[in-house]
């Protein structure tokens, strides 16, 4: 088996720990401390850094140092706009598209929010959501479609996150999923875009209580 380079672990395991919420946004990274907890020299360390700037996860300011993304209001809803266009456009085609035991694989990732919500349980909630809405994209049958709509759902899982501790918005996002799952069974494209969009566009209060919840983390 191939060895993994050094880099390559090393941004993986950043990427995930920053999709996880370990390194909130605004954020700055010890490259220092990277570099003990990987046993390796700078080098590596700086690869995987601007390959994570590349995708957006961190941004690197001269002379003061590498920081997880964090936007400004008007950055965000430009990003939950497009994320909202993107979801619509997969949630179209999956309808169309989906296989039954796609269609099924959606069903079950909705069961285990659904048992997430009962419990309480915010955090494991949202990674059963990110299930939920992979599925969809594995459904469009479109690879390059589904890569940038993972991508872009990853660097704003930190904002989403932050949403589900908003009172009741964790059982409002089931309530929605709920809509999508239905609209995808009966195939009917139009009513699922709709769903989605509406479903992940960051609006009014919604958009104002997850900045407050941002402002907190600074």
């Amino acid at each position: 088996m191939a060895r993994i380079p050094t880099a390559l672990r090393i941004r993986n395991a950043l990427e995930d720990a920053i999709v996880r919420g370990d390194h909130a946004p605004g954020a700055q990274l010890d490259p220092e401390a990277i570099e003990a907890e990987f046993n390796c020299s700078r080098t590596p360390v700086r690869e995987a850094l601007h390959q994570l700037e590349a995708s957006g996860f961190v941004r690197v300011q001269p002379k003061r140092g590498t920081f997880v993304t964090s936007w400004t209001a008007e950055e965000l809803a430009e990003r939950f706009e497009a994320m909202a266009e993107m979801e619509a456009s997969c949630g179209r085609l999956a309808a169309r598209r989906i296989t039954a035991d796609e269609l099924a694989d959606l069903e079950t990732a909705h069961e285990a929010c659904r048992a997430q919500v009962q419990a309480g349980n915010a955090q494991a909630y949202y990674q059963a959501n990110s299930v939920f809405h992979h599925c969809i994209y594995r459904a469009t049958h479109n690879a390059f479609l589904m890569g940038e709509a993972a991508r872009l759902h990853a660097i704003l899982q930190p904002y989403r996150r932050m949403q589900l501790h908003v009172h009741n918005r964790m059982m409002r996002s089931f309530q929605e999923h709920d809509q999508v799952v239905a609209a995808i069974r009966a195939g009917d494209p139009e009513e699922t875009a709709r769903v989605l969009r509406a479903h992940v566009i960051v609006q009014g209060d919604r958009f104002h209580d997850m900045v407050a919840a941002l402002r907190q983390t600074d």
